[in-house]
């Protein structure tokens, strides 16, 4: 099947909106400066005048009416600006809820990522720190909870506001079958690949401004073969990275019941390309902040030095679900079946 993953000229004007809105409104500095929770409510403010937290919901209800190819640009822009803000998860947590203070931004929203245990806790949800609402699963039952968010959680390197949070304290609402949340999951997953992607990106347009200034020898280091195979590599991870994304979108847009045809290479199944893309937009993230940080050298580690924040929210992001290994083979489960033994 023949799938155009281009940007429409609407995408475009998205991708060109939100560009300059975060490089104007969310430099590097910003980031650094929400450290360590990893939230800016001024800029948070800011967002909601762009009306970016209710976007994905319908017209009808508030909202944009955007579909999730639209919020894949966006979310590539977060990525790229490392925003301390939690935009990613409240647009997924809004795949399923619709209230007016969710979709205005007034209140923030986040997915607990993991069941709760026996105990009701969800661990370490991205947003978890700074988030009103937060919606998973507990037991057999979708559920979201209304509570005051704790404004701190353990340190990390990534610098992401996140917190245990109770499914069962607060104002407690029974969405359905444990089975539901897949929709919100999904999304989350797509757009964190996106945003994975944005910040693979920034990190090589920085590695690659690096090299070109940083003499050695008496000649910028990027006239090196070394560096530049090292470099040359990474934009085909990063569209790699890209186009799986747009894909992902476009099957959980526009598919409904998706082929997991991996012999005649036949992907359309929404939930897997989902899966497929955050992994492989971790990875490409992983390898271009490492690439663009072994090439700034000594620097690379300096607090003064951007791309340090780069590597850190790589490393970071990618590991929120867990290891890759355990989600690359609850994937290889879903693609293959289960092997006996």
């Amino acid at each position: 099947m023949s799938v155009d993953l281009g940007l429409t000229p609407d995408q475009e004007s998205i991708a060109e909106l939100f560009n300059g809105f975060f490089s104007n409104e969310a430099p590097p500095a910003v980031a650094r400066a929400a450290e360590p929770l990893g939230f800016d409510r001024e800029l948070w403010n800011k967002v909601i005048e762009l009306g970016a937290p209710g976007m994905g919901c319908a017209a009808e209800i508030g909202g944009g009416g955007a579909s999730l190819g639209d919020l894949v640009v966006v979310a590539e822009t977060v990525g790229r600006s490392i925003a301390p803000i939690p935009l990613i998860d409240h647009l997924a947590a809004l795949s399923v809820l619709s209230d007016a203070d969710l979709v205005a931004g007034e209140v923030i929203a986040a997915v607990a990522v993991r069941p709760a245990d026996a105990n009701g806790i969800w661990s370490l949800v991205p947003a978890g720190a700074v988030a009103d609402v937060v919606i998973g699963v507990d037991g057999d039952e979708t559920v979201v909870v209304r509570s005051t968010p704790p404004m701190s959680g353990p340190r990390n390197h990534g610098s992401m506001p996140l917190a245990d949070r109770s499914a069962r304290e607060g104002s407690r609402t029974v969405l359905g079958p444990a089975s539901l949340f897949e929709v919100v999951l999904n999304r989350w997953k797509l757009l964190t690949a996106a945003a994975l992607v944005g910040i693979a990106e920034a990190a090589k347009e920085l590695g690659v401004a690096y090299v070109k200034e940083r003499e050695q020898f008496g000649v910028p280091v990027g006239s090196f073969q070394a560096v530049q195979h090292g470099l040359a590599d990474l934009p085909v991870a990063i569209d790699g990275g890209r186009l799986l994304t747009h894909k992902a979108a476009w099957a959980l847009d526009n598919v409904t019941d998706g082929l997991i045809d991996w012999a005649n290479n036949e992907i359309t199944d929404g939930s897997t390309l989902a899966t497929m893309a955050f992994l492989f937009a971790a990875d490409g993230a992983v390898m271009a902040t490492d690439r663009s940080l072994h090439y700034h050298g000594g620097y690379g580690f300096a607090e003064e030095y951007d791309i340090q924040m780069y590597y850190r929210r790589a490393r970071g992001w990618s590991l929120i679900l867990g290891d890759s290994t355990s989600v690359g083979l609850s994937l290889a489960d879903r693609l293959f079946g289960t092997v006996e033994g």
